[in-house]
């Protein structure tokens, strides 16, 4: 039968870097377009031994229905931790447990937003999130980023011009895509002028215990004394994106209403998970399994970043990150980008285009985004020596 689609979904439409990502999926392709944690970084003993001292000691509390905010021992040492590490949290925020971020990010939009309603963003910024809001059929306002985070003066322009932003969508450490990393000064100007305008901050931080160089920054939350900050944290990228475990730490007058939210999308997040997650923050050594990924993160964007200036034309920019996962090429003004993403296709090599994490897919774009945490050494030399050849055939 034909199907007739609802114009929310029917509003997301595929767009042709798809054709790039389909192409990515053949094992005989060097993909830099992933976002994947490095295999390297995952604790598999570790898992395979909390999960069997789970369902010998507690297989029902495993196997049962639970609460829709969440394992409670979970979420009380979640607040502990962010507290006492993060200065993140006070006694009017509460915890609500997800199934991964991108689910936080899709409660507080249907909580907080109508048709048509605006969410300001990080131009670029995390394609996950854009089509979250998209799906919900909000208009995206793209504020652009500089060196040491968003343009702060067409921040506040933008607030003042457009009245019906819902939120601000922040990535403050290590953005995703661009990898750069929002200075203190810059946060404690996002956050007064969400005061000012009384724009709440969705601040996702995925990516902030991956530091492998420079001084930790603050929290735009840690900084929150007015209840404005809306704070997205995950075990994906620290544990395993498989489990599919996450958390706001939000303001206790929003959780009622984000975890009926919830209970119409999946009622709890799978128990067991949470279980190892609970495992995770309290048999484990935190500070040094993060060493080590944070380390084998240095070592992998070290290898890129030498591999690049070695063989890149000079003519692509470069970001250097200080932690995360993406570096962040862009070539000069009136390059054919889409062509040039073609050509490293052809040539075996999967990278992202820019375009993707623009507000819009028509958004004019000259970058594009590599990932060095999931290939392997090999392949990180192999695939930067053919996408340097084709910087230099184009740009030279």
């Amino acid at each position: 039968m034909d199907f007739v689609l609802s114009d929310r979904i029917a509003n997301v439409k595929p767009s042709a870097i798809r054709e790039i990502f389909k192409m990515a999926a053949d094992p005989r392709i060097i993909a830099f377009s992933a976002g994947n944690p490095s295999q390297e970084a995952f604790p598999v003993e570790e898992i395979r031994r909390w999960t069997a001292e789970i369902l010998e000691q507690d297989p029902i509390l495993a196997l049962q229905y639970s609460l829709s905010e969440g394992y409670t021992p979970l979420r009380q040492r979640i607040a502990q931790f962010l507290k006492e590490k993060y200065a993140v949290g006070s006694a009017d925020d509460d915890i609500l447990i997800t199934t991964g971020a991108e689910q936080a990010l899709d409660l507080v939009t249907k909580v907080l937003c109508n048709e048509g309603d605006e969410v300001l963003c990080e131009a670029p910024s995390f394609v996950g999130a854009l089509n979250t809001f998209r799906s919900y059929h909000c208009k995206l306002v793209g504020v652009e980023m500089e060196e040491d985070g968003i343009n702060v003066s067409k921040l506040e322009e933008a607030l003042k011009t457009h009245p019906n932003i819902k939120f601000m969508y922040l990535i403050p450490n290590f953005q995703n895509p661009s990898g750069v990393t929002m200075s203190l000064e810059k946060r404690k100007q996002v956050l007064e002028l969400s005061k000012r305008y009384n724009v709440p901050v969705v601040e996702d931080n995925p990516y902030g215990d991956l530091r492998f160089a420079g001084e930790a920054v603050p929290a735009i939350k840690s900084m929150d004394d007015s209840g404005n900050v809306i704070y997205v944290g995950s075990f994906s990228k620290v544990l395993s994106p498989g489990l599919r475990v996450a958390y706001l730490c939000t303001p206790k007058a929003l959780v009622s209403k984000l975890t009926v939210a919830k209970q119409c999308t999946d009622v709890h997040t799978p128990i067991l998970n949470q279980l190892i997650c609970y495992k995770f923050l309290t048999e484990f050594d935190f500070d040094a399994h993060i060493a080590r990924c944070s380390a084998l993160y240095q070592e992998k964007y070290q290898l890129m970043a030498d591999t690049i200036r070695r063989c890149f034309s000079k003519n692509v920019q470069v970001t250097r990150p200080e932690g995360g996962l993406f570096l962040w090429c862009t070539l000069p003004e009136g390059t054919d980008l889409m062509d040039f993403c073609k050509k490293a296709i052809e040539r075996g090599v999967a990278v992202v285009p820019g375009t993707a994490f623009m507000m819009e897919e028509s958004d004019v774009s000259t970058s594009f985004r590599l990932n060095y945490s999931t290939p392997s050494d090999e392949r990180i030399v192999k695939g930067i020596e053919i996408l340097g050849q084709l910087t230099r055939e184009l740009l030279d």
